[in-house]
């Protein structure tokens, strides 16, 4: 893990967080950034994006510790396509539609489980779990196909910092490498694939770049949230990009006790404080459960996982938790209602008021939306959306991803 690259980062943060406390100055985008509101809502951009970007580019799909033995197995749709994920007998993660080559039946519904095979629940042909066909249900009377041509379609998926990336279209390469920028380097400071999956919780929303806005978006956690717990954060933050991908930091004065201790000391929760979001549809933030805790180490992380919906005006969010401990009784206890709590504030707060933007953008009043020189971060974000529906071959997002320049 690239603790030294988590070190440098906080030696910027240090030094941001103590010129905001003497000069209030931040670091700002060199212009405001006007976003059509049409983008929101109109069917063929819709469109575009659901190809462009969520049909082409690597998704973070699940957890390795959600699929953690052999025969483990998770089923979901993302952007209309249902799939599988599997860890087969080989400790080798691999994802399939879901879909059997017979008549099109989806073989297994939603969610995890573990099993030795997958039968199809309309005429019991059965697959392996690498996804070759091994029986059809009366073979003698059925007639003679190719068997071997005739297993599951595979699509192309990658176990990685604990996080399992994929592509939901048969035969498109990840280019892993080139997507993530060496953000990776960053994520396996998380070290989520030694943590404990302590819950999901599902939430409808908004069109989803409405839904995401708000993820990177500090400017209105302490008035949208005021009555919750946005009353405790100031309203401004930095972003640090890798490609795509983001880190949003606020000036958070418990950084300012770092400068006192020697750099060996300086705790990994703290180091890897923020929201830290992948593109183009999650969000990583922590809480403790207590202070102690948190400058031990121990934490817990929601990561929301964002996903369109059927149409241009929905969304689907998988709010997931992971913690750095093993949690008793009582801690669980603590985690439950902390959930509880993030369901309301995400629900009632943030995706409310994004159901209701979702109407206004049809009224014709207003053209565009415009985001501050404060808003680097979603400024960021919609250049690279742009960026990516112009790109309209592999060539050209290969060259994207090399350069980052949106």
């Amino acid at each position: 893990m690239s603790r030294e690259k988590l070190l440098e980062l906080a030696r910027e943060n240090l030094k941001y967080v103590e010129d905001y406390v003497d000069t209030g100055q931040l670091p700002l985008a060199d212009d405001v950034f006007e976003v059509p509101v049409a983008n929101y809502f109109d069917p063929d951009r819709w469109e575009a994006e659901m190809d462009l970007i969520f049909k082409r580019i690597p998704l973070m799909l699940g957890f390795s510790v959600e699929i953690p033995k052999a025969g483990n197995y998770k089923a979901m749709e993302v952007a209309g396509v249902p799939l599988i994920l599997v860890r087969g007998k080989d400790g080798l993660i691999r994802g399939f539609v879901n879909m059997c080559s017979h008549r099109g039946a989806q073989i297994l519904d939603n969610g995890s489980g573990s099993a030795r095979s997958f039968s199809c629940p309309y005429h019991a042909w059965t697959y392996n779990l690498t996804g070759d066909l091994i029986a059809i249900l009366d073979e003698q009377d059925f007639g003679e196909v190719d068997t071997s041509c005739m297993g599951l379609t595979a699509l192309n998926v990658e176990e990685r910092v604990g996080l399992i990336w994929g592509s939901i279209t048969p035969g498109v390469e990840l280019h892993l490498d080139e997507f993530l920028a060496g953000y990776d380097d960053l994520l396996d400071n998380h070290d989520f694939e030694n943590c404990v999956f302590v819950g999901q919780q599902t939430l409808d929303g908004p069109n989803w770049k409405v839904a995401y806005d708000g993820y990177l978006d500090q400017y209105h956690l302490p008035i949208l949230h005021g009555d919750t717990f946005g009353s405790d954060y100031c309203n401004v933050a930095k972003f640090i990009n890798w490609g795509p991908h983001q880190r949003m930091q606020v000036p958070d004065y418990r950084h300012l006790e770092l400068a006192d201790l020697p750099e060996e000391e300086w705790p990994i929760a703290m180091l890897t404080s923020g929201v830290w979001t992948i593109f183009p549809h999650i969000s990583i933030a922590s809480f403790g459960l207590d202070k102690a805790r948190y400058k031990e180490g121990g934490k817990i992380y929601q990561v929301s996982q964002l996903f369109p919906g059927p149409d241009p005006d929905t969304s689907i969010t998988h709010q997931n938790y992971l913690a750095t401990f093993e949690p008793d009784d009582e801690q669980m206890e603590q985690i439950n209602k902390q959930k509880d709590f993030l369901r309301y504030v995400v629900a009632e707060e943030d995706y409310f008021t994004g159901n209701r933007i979702q109407k206004t953008v049809k009224t014709g009043a207003k053209s565009h939306f415009v985001f501050g020189r404060n808003e680097g971060g979603p400024q960021r974000f919609h250049r690279w959306t742009d960026a990516l529906v112009a790109a309209k071959n592999e060539k050209d997002l290969l060259k994207l991803y090399e350069t980052g320049v949106v």
